[in-house]
């Protein structure tokens, strides 16, 4: 078995120390979960075990939230998860950080299901997936920060403050990007539309609370860790990216995804990269372009208006500011 890099051995040694107090005052383990995906006969289950206290785990969730709060949190190292799936029960062990990202079998319909989740000492949940029809044949797979809600990525000091400081119902939506996506559920019956982002999974009840209340179409999110990992210091945000976006063209070879995201930050090179090597899993990029001054902070230059030259040969590549504008572009292009 690999050595664990020296960040991750620290940051272990920290979690056991502070694992063993909690538990001493009656800390006990916790569900976190989070809407995974699949198809008829399996699912992609995605939950996390947490510590928390006995009187605070079946709380209802605060009507402000400051970001910090979502990374106050202590994993349940290598916890016991039992998955049940009518009535058919599986337990598999969560890893170092208290994740759970597994298949199972089992008999799933199309549309939206759900599987139960339990832990010893802790009341059970269930955890929604979002069951692909064979049929569907066009998804959408969305980024988040500066495309669907304004983060200001580009500009690491406010970034800061709005990701740890900042009340989660101060954050703005982009305009028109959730009109954008209703309308393109429409247009495709039965379509998916999955949140891809390098943000970490702390924030994940906080960003569907936040697509949920911008009227943004339900979906699952498919974040990544926080902090160590087990070969290196930090994550890595675009190999993230990569390696989900090859996932699901494994997983879903008949469905060509329209993806959506902007040019801020590394999603155009990512996507570029993705068409290139699957161009029968893109249907259409669709980039919003961020004003002339975010472009600069960001270290690129602001990118021009309509369709663009810089995906393959073949591909439809779109960029406009808002979602009215790509709207208008999508339709031009027959993607909707």
């Amino acid at each position: 078995m690999p050595q664990l890099h020296r960040a991750a051995r620290i940051e272990d040694a920290l979690h056991g120390l502070v694992e063993r107090r909690l538990k001493r005052t009656g800390w006990q383990p916790n569900i976190i979960a989070y809407a995974g995906y699949g198809a008829p006969g399996w699912a992609r289950v995605l939950c996390r075990v947490l510590l928390g206290r006995p009187d605070t785990r079946r709380r209802g969730r605060l009507d402000k939230v400051r970001g910090w709060r979502s990374f106050a949190t202590l994993p349940a190292k290598h916890a016991r998860v039992m998955i049940e799936v009518n009535g058919v029960r599986q337990e598999v062990t969560a890893d170092r950080s208290g994740f759970v990202d597994t298949v199972v079998e089992g008999d799933f319909t199309p549309g939206w299901g759900c599987v139960r989740l339990s832990v010893a000492d802790a009341e059970p949940v269930e955890a929604l997936v979002r069951i692909l029809d064979p049929n569907v044949r066009f998804g959408i797979l969305s980024d988040i920060d500066d495309t669907v809600m304004v983060t200001a990525l580009p500009r690491p000091l406010l970034a800061a403050w709005n990701t740890f400081v900042l009340d989660e119902h101060a954050r703005t939506a982009v305009p028109g990007m959730a009109v954008l996506y209703e309308r393109l559920a429409t247009a495709h019956p039965g379509a998916p539309v999955f949140y891809l982002s390098t943000g970490a999974w702390n924030v994940a009840p906080t960003l569907t609370r936040f697509l949920s209340r911008h009227l943004y179409p339900a979906g699952p999110l498919l974040l990544t860790d926080w902090g160590p990992t087990a070969d290196r210091w930090f994550r890595s945000g675009r190999e993230h990216k990569r390696a989900t976006l090859a996932r699901l063209a494994r997983e879903f070879p008949e469905v060509r995804w329209l993806l959506i995201g902007d040019d801020g930050q590394h999603d155009p090179e990512i996507y570029r990269e993705f068409a290139a090597a699957h161009p029968d899993n893109v249907a259409g990029v669709a980039i919003r372009r961020l004003s002339p001054t975010q472009s600069v902070l960001a270290g690129s230059l602001p990118a021009p208006a309509g369709r663009s030259s810089s995906g393959p040969v073949g591909q439809k590549w779109l960029s406009a500011p808002d979602g009215a504008g790509l709207w208008k572009l999508l339709r031009e292009a027959d993607l909707v």
